[in-house]
């Protein structure tokens, strides 16, 4: 595949099966790239030794690179805040059990990098507050030593703007791009997500965002609701992003990181399916645009 990104899939897009998810992305798909999130019905990071070799083995067979590890890290509540609306429904012992976890959950995202071949972890912002300003510095402060960590490991956290996440927008991610200027702390740019908080990702967002820390790119598309409140998810090409415009734009900026197909629709009859509808999308954007 010549394009100047690495045209990847996160694999359980397709499918739980990995080996099947690994022979539709290179046979099907023609890539030679992948992302990591989860394989056999369990997260990426509960993988035992045992599994992480089979893993190894399939993309062997298939020919296949790791673009990075989609780790959950810091998808939890930020401590002495008030509990986000966004936060899944638990106890706050627990919730303060798994923040309390993370620093194993960036020890294992690095590690699983390692054992993968990859240099790149994605995290997020933490549960999306109503008002995040009176604790934006200490979490800036905590992505800022979450970065330093990972960079004596040679890894790169590449921090993903997240609908239910303190960091949902370009507006929201050039503030903390800004704020924590670590080397090792790029962002995971993506446009549907950016879309979902009513900012138009290309050109209004993507024009906010320093190039030269965009480290990770995921794909996918959205339309509005029929009653106009909101959106839902859209197969590749089928939505209000102009992708063709994003791809061209990535490619001028010297940009040659990932572009990640992260379906996320369901409107065809499997997850497989409906991947393969979206990748058909997004390949026709990606050769409309110069980059494939």
């Amino acid at each position: 595949m010549n394009s100047p990104f690495r045209v990847a899939v996160i694999s359980d897009e397709i499918s739980q099966d990995f080996g099947r998810a690994c022979e539709v992305a290179s046979k099907e798909f023609g890539m030679e790239w992948i992302e990591l999130r989860g394989m056999w019905n369990k997260n990426l990071l509960k993988l035992d030794a045992k599994e992480i070799e089979e893993a190894r083995r399939i993309l062997e067979k298939n020919k296949l690179r790791v673009t990075d590890i989609a780790s959950p890290l810091f998808k939890v509540d930020w401590p002495g805040a008030p509990k986000s609306k966004y936060s899944p429904k638990r106890d706050q012992f627990n919730a303060d059990f798994m923040f309390e976890q993370e620093e194993e959950v960036l020890e294992r995202s690095i590690e699983l990098a390692k054992a993968f071949h990859t240099d790149r972890v994605r995290f997020f912002d933490f549960w999306r507050l109503d008002d995040q300003a009176p604790y934006r510095a200490t979490i800036n402060e905590k992505l800022r030593d979450a970065a330093e960590k990972a960079a004596k490991k040679d890894v790169i956290l590449v921090l993903e703007n997240e609908p239910a996440c303190n960091t949902a927008t370009a507006t929201e991610a050039a503030k903390v791009l800004g704020a924590v200027r670590s080397s090792n702390l790029m962002l995971n740019w993506d446009p549907g997500n950016a879309a979902e908080h009513d900012e138009k990702p290309y050109p209004d967002g993507y024009n906010l965002l320093p190039k030269d820390r965009i480290g990770h790119c995921h794909c996918k598309d959205a339309v509005k609701k029929p009653d106009g409140k909101g959106y839902q998810w859209a197969a590749m090409g089928r939505g209000i992003i102009d992708w063709v415009g994003q791809f061209r734009a990535l490619k001028r900026d010297g940009y040659h990181f990932a572009v990640s197909l992260e379906t996320h629709w369901r409107g065809a009859d499997t997850p497989e399916e409906s991947s393969r509808q979206s990748w058909a999308g997004m390949k026709k954007a990606l050769q409309d645009a110069g980059a494939l």
